[in-house]
């Protein structure tokens, strides 16, 4: 799996213009939401799970959370709260989204 840093920099060198542009909108909203790092990805992780977000959602964002020390167990931890607000199917269907992220991320480790 590819780091934060990987990420930008590919990003820096004009790779992927759809990625910059998302990671830097996350840059942003980290530095002003008054929220230690590790809340803030907790939070987004709630957020994406509640949207039904597409796996390079969590791709980008799981990223960014393991590369500040977030655990599974805490990931885990947010799932398993915010299932009687979001439903078991969301939850499912982020786990199912989660594995893929983690499969694409394995692919392009492979091709490196």
């Amino acid at each position: 799996m590819t780091t934060a840093q990987e990420n930008l920099s590919s990003v820096s060198q004009g790779d992927a213009p759809v990625l910059e542009t998302l990671v830097l909108m996350n840059l942003d909203s980290l530095e002003q939401c008054g929220l230690d790092e590790q809340t803030y990805h907790l939070s987004r992780l709630a957020a994406l799970v509640a949207m039904d977000a597409a796996p390079v959602s969590y791709l980008i964002n799981l990223g960014m959370a393991a590369d500040a020390g977030l655990t599974i167990e805490q990931a885990q931890g947010v799932l398993v709260a915010i299932a009687p607000i979001v439903g078991s199917a969301r939850v499912a269907s982020a786990a199912g989204a989660i594995l893929r992220a983690f499969g694409y991320a394995a692919e392009a480790q492979d091709t490196r």
